[in-house]
């Protein structure tokens, strides 16, 4: 069976979780790319083919001139939809390429949401060629956050407290990204949490999620991930809801969202597994297969009803962060360890010597902690006593 992957960048996601779920199904493998030379470094033994993969006529054409595809498959935030109109085209498995689009654009998602009746954020629209200085003439509620309409990683997402300050926002951000539309939507308070769900289209299981510590305003730059290994039940059926109202529920999705009160309201949805370490330490802690059954569903196979979840598990998963722009002189190396009980995995995200500026996103991340047991307490000290006793050194 020949499995086609559409990937830009390679992540851990793919290099780590995807492939070898991929190696022991016994599926033949094609990584479709626009970077092939990257992938053939982290891969050499998969088959690489150049495409532009942003273009789904692209990806057609090109599994329509190579070999017969029995699932086409992406991880990439960027590549949903592609990736559902191309399976779609070959008649396999796949998401509804409408719900893709509405869980990437995040203006299409509060334009969706709030029609149906689902939950309504105030938000306004700013296309690639429009003057900023439209915003200043809307009622906008402030503080608010400004992000690009199909942004991934937090890169660009911002709170701004006045509308002086949104209209300069708006203009550094177009210096970086002249083509890219934004959007402006009210705050949402609250405490930041994860789902992390598993359907088939007949079943939907929840795998629990995490709570997320971000980085002090006005940036939102996740820095701590901690394992909630279940969310209150109301809270769960109202995020489940507005998945439902975006069509969102075939494969996996790593869903954000806010709850005060009792309220649950999205941030965002990456209809997705979670990436930066999350799916792999998910994997790691429930003791299931869960690339396979993700591959698995796109194969057009059900999942079970019961995964056979391990429970009682703990974990936190921790990014050090670059604070300042520079060049990378002195780091950890990788090392997976056992303290008291605690299982540590760490691994360095840049080289030493490799400089770089501040992006205020996860590519500030210079290395990730994964740390898992059963007693979070314990987890929770013996992370913190890893991390203090690693030397990061950045010169300007």
């Amino acid at each position: 069976m020949r499995l086609y992957l559409l990937a830009l960048n390679p992540t851990d996601s793919v290099t780590e979780g995807f492939l070898p779920a991929a190696a022991r199904l016994g599926l033949g493998v094609t990584v479709l790319t626009d970077q092939p030379d990257a992938h053939l470094r982290c891969s050499p033994d998969i088959e690489v083919l150049p495409c532009d993969v942003r273009d789904f006529r692209a990806v057609i054409t090109r599994i329509s001139t190579h070999r017969t595809p029995d699932a086409v498959f992406t991880n990439s935030d960027h590549l949903q939809t592609q990736a559902a109109l191309a399976a779609q085209y070959f008649g396999l498995p796949a998401k509804n390429w409408q719900a893709a689009l509405r869980a990437k654009d995040k203006a299409h998602m509060r334009r969706h949401l709030a029609a149906t009746g689902a939950d309504t954020v105030w938000s306004a629209e700013l296309p690639a060629q429009e003057d900023p200085a439209v915003l200043s003439r809307l009622d906008v509620p402030y503080p608010c956050v400004l992000k690009p309409r199909e942004g991934v990683a937090s890169e660009d997402v911002v709170l701004v407290d006045g509308a002086e300050a949104l209209v300069l926002r708006c203009e550094e951000i177009r210096a970086r990204r002249p083509q890219a539309a934004l959007v402006v939507e009210e705050y949402l308070a609250g405490d930041l949490y994860t789902l992390e769900t598993l359907g088939d289209g007949r079943v939907r299981h929840v795998l629990g999620g995490f709570r997320t510590d971000v980085s002090p305003p006005p940036y939102f730059v996740e820095e701590r991930m901690t394992l909630v290994p279940a969310h209150p039940e109301p809270v769960v059926a109202q995020v489940l809801a507005q998945l439902d109202a975006l069509g969102v529920g075939f494969g996996a999705c790593h869903t954000e969202f806010v709850v005060l009160d009792g309220r649950a309201r999205l941030i965002e949805v990456n209809y997705r597994a979670a990436g930066d370490h999350c799916d792999l330490l998910l994997a790691q802690l429930l003791d299931i297969p869960l690339f396979e059954h993700i591959l698995r569903t796109h194969l057009g196979e059900p999942l079970p009803d019961d995964l056979g979840a391990r429970t009682g598990g703990a974990a936190r998963i921790e990014y050090p962060c670059a604070r300042t722009a520079g060049t990378l002189t002195a780091a950890p190396a990788a090392a997976d360890l056992q303290v008291d009980g605690v299982t540590l995995s760490y691994r360095p995200l840049r080289e030493v010597g490799e400089r770089h500026e501040l992006y205020h996103t996860n590519r500030d991340y210079v290395g990730v902690l994964r740390a898992t047991g059963t007693d979070q307490e314990t987890v929770d000290r013996v992370a913190t006593g890893f991390l203090a006793a690693q030397v990061w050194e950045i010169t300007p």
